[in-house]
């Protein structure tokens, strides 16, 4: 029997908190502690949990990410703490979300243990095609194919920090007016323009809601973003950045929907959401291409 297998064997303690693609949460109701077990990694890493926990260690005194216990890399686990509170509203929480990212993005890092991609706009296009190669849909294959062949990769990277990547609402915890985010299962040592990009793109605010921000939206979060930095990091050509790589998200998030459609068919899928599912058919549908490609150009 695994360390895992031991420490969840007593269902009573544990209730499952969530389960994602590649990791599913459990609360320790005992502790009040998560257990977080790895079952995969997208970022192909031999030692995905240990990644994870070396940059919450990090993040530690920003006060905006949990804090971690221990590590365990043979059974893919990790302890760290549980953070009260409920997922983000675009609609009126939108102000909570930028003195986070804000307080994140300007901690001081050398990048040391951090992957760190030297041209971050190209490395998203490389991992799009490979996401799409599976894809053999004709029609629709060809039409997201011709929006990664216009795809702009000309960006300079002032400024480097840590970022998460994935900043889907429900990755941030919100507890009165302060904001915490979680999930650390993709985090860079890169732009901080890229994570703004990811958190405005309308293939992001969809996935779990269906929102989708205005330009005038966009401009406002990026406004009291740069507010709330304050001087800690320079932003400028923040705004240019951003909207470079709300683009660039827009393809990675069809081209992920697009593996993941192929993904969930195959046997032996050790996680299935069914939001998820949902989620994928509405992405891959011709109308949502269409107004993707017309956003990209």
């Amino acid at each position: 029997m695994t360390k895992f297998q031991q420490n969840t064997k007593t269902l009573d303690n544990y209730e499952l908190l969530a389960r994602g693609e590649y990791n599913i949460n459990y609360l320790n109701k005992k502790t009040n502690q998560i257990l977080r077990k790895n079952c995969g990694s997208q970022m192909h890493l031999d030692d995905q949990i240990g990644y994870e926990f070396h940059v919450l260690k990090l993040l530690e005194p920003t006060n905006r990410t949990p804090k971690v216990y221990s590590v365990d890399s043979n059974e893919g686990t990790l302890v760290m703490e549980y953070l009260p509170g409920h997922h983000l509203d675009y609609q009126t929480e939108l102000s909570y979300v930028a003195p986070c990212l804000a307080d994140i993005h300007s901690l001081q890092t050398n990048g040391e243990g951090l992957i760190c991609p030297n041209n971050p706009l190209e490395a998203i296009l490389e991992e799009c095609k490979q996401m799409i190669e599976i894809y053999q849909e004709p029609i629709k294959r060809e039409k997201i194919d011709n929006m990664l062949q216009v795809a702009d990769l000309s960006i300079d990277t002032p400024y480097r920090c840590i970022i998460n990547t994935e900043l889907n609402s429900t990755n941030f915890l919100i507890d009165g007016d302060y904001c915490r985010l979680v999930d650390w299962e993709k985090p860079l040592y890169a732009d901080p323009a890229q994570d703004l990009g990811h958190f405005l793109a309308p293939t992001t605010t969809f996935w779990k809601t269906d929102v989708i921000l205005t330009k005038s939206q966009m401009d406002d979060f990026i406004d009291r973003y740069i507010v709330a930095v304050n001087g800690r990091y320079d932003v400028s050509g923040l705004r240019e950045r951003t909207y470079k790589y709300v683009k660039m998200n827009c393809l990675r998030g069809v081209t992920w929907c697009a593996m993941a459609w192929i993904q969930y068919q195959e046997p032996g899928k050790e996680i299935k959401n069914e939001s998820t599912w949902k989620k994928l058919g509405q992405y891959l549908d011709i109308e949502f291409l269409d107004m993707i490609e017309e956003f990209v150009r």
